[in-house]
């Protein structure tokens, strides 16, 4: 998880060159489907992360008067706000070769 902190992904749209993006399978939407299933995995990763962190300020109360200001909390909610979208780190993971991918039906062959 901690290389994901460090991800270089941009955090708006940029465009890419389609040849670059699909040259390693010769077809866009294979590339597509295997980049959309690494942000899905970079997305439980990152939220399962934020609820541990979050769950050590949880505080249980009845009342819903009650509501307590907490610096850190705010701190780290800002911090995983920042972070490039899953989306866009697993196009920076695919572009960089850092995802591992197979055809089975071509290995099936």
């Amino acid at each position: 998880m901690n290389d994901l902190k460090n991800s270089k992904a941009p955090v708006s749209t940029v465009t890419l060159n389609k040849n670059e993006f699909d040259e390693k399978t010769d077809n866009i939407y294979e590339a597509i489907s295997i980049t959309a299933k690494r942000a899905i995995q970079i997305n439980s990763e990152i939220k399962k992360e934020l609820l541990e962190k979050l769950e050590e300020f949880a505080t249980y109360s009845d009342s819903l008067e009650e509501v307590f200001e907490n610096k850190e909390q705010i701190e780290v909610s800002k911090f995983y706000e920042k972070l490039p979208k899953p989306h866009a780190m697993a196009v920076e993971e695919w572009l960089m070769d850092k995802i591992y991918h197979r055809n089975t039906e071509k290995d099936a062959q």
